[in-house]
């Protein structure tokens, strides 16, 4: 069977760049209408523009910050206003620091762990409470290979990853009696527009690549095609599971 999300109304949080875009649009390009998340809502408007002239599907933008429970609330009426039903959700807004842990202070903790772990909890809440009154739907969460094994100097990514990863596992179990999949991708290093600088620099280069077996890094539609297959009724027998695409990095 074809994997298809054709018919289905997604929303993909952090969706405006780097590979929450890449994933909107390979939702949309796999014939899913889409409502795209970030916290500008002209970043919003361009892609979702963007995605209606490429694609020809249903595209809107709705700017929220999902640290506050307002804006999560809000995100949600919207969505569901403009959709009339939401069957996937796209956990994908997320942020680091790169610092010692002995630098950190608790403006960083707070930051990494408020967006990373807190706002994808809440709004797998919110979409998940809609979800239970139409008796199913999707949740991707999008984690980390760093939720299963730590690297220095991101310490509250790692802390935050490895808890969406649980959460991945608690909320499948809870939610399976209302027909929602709650299911996790776990992404390695990918390159982006956004972090080329300075996954190409000498010395992270070097870091980076000698740990993965592959020696490269990965591109954003090869994690994209995961996410479409999650939200997807071809892994309707999956949940409370982490695709780790990671180019081998955590098999050693």
């Amino acid at each position: 069977m074809a994997i298809t999300v054709s018919g289905k109304w997604a929303v993909v949080t952090g969706g405006t760049k780097g590979i929450g875009k890449g994933i909107a649009e390979a939702l949309a390009a796999n014939g899913a209408s889409t409502v795209i998340v970030s916290r500008s809502q002209a970043d919003c408007d361009a892609v979702s523009s963007a995605i209606r002239e490429q694609y020809g599907t249903a595209s809107v933008g709705i700017a929220a910050d999902l640290t506050k429970a307002g804006d999560i609330a809000g995100l949600v009426e919207k969505a569901v206003a403009a959709a009339g039903r939401i069957d996937v959700l796209v956990n994908n807004a997320g942020a680091a620091i790169t610092k010692r842990a002995e630098d950190l202070t608790e403006e960083d903790w707070d930051r990494v762990i408020s967006l990373d772990l807190k706002a994808v909890f809440f709004t797998a809440q919110a979409f998940g409470r809609h979800m239970i009154e139409n008796k199913g739907g999707s949740i991707v969460n999008i984690a980390s290979m760093l939720g299963l094994v730590a690297d220095k100097q991101v310490l509250p990514y790692c802390v935050a990853k490895g808890g969406v990863i649980q959460m991945t596992r608690a909320l499948a179990l809870e939610w399976v009696r209302h027909g929602i999949r709650v299911n996790a991708v776990c992404p390695g290093y990918v390159m982006t527009d956004m972090n080329r600088a300075d996954l190409e620099n000498e010395k992270i280069a070097a870091h980076l690549l000698g740990k993965i077996p592959m020696r490269r890094y990965a591109q954003v539609g090869e994690i994209t095609d995961a996410i479409v297959f999650l939200a997807s009724d071809s892994s309707s027998y999956m949940t409370g599971q982490h695709i780790v695409m990671d180019g081998g990095w955590t098999a050693e």
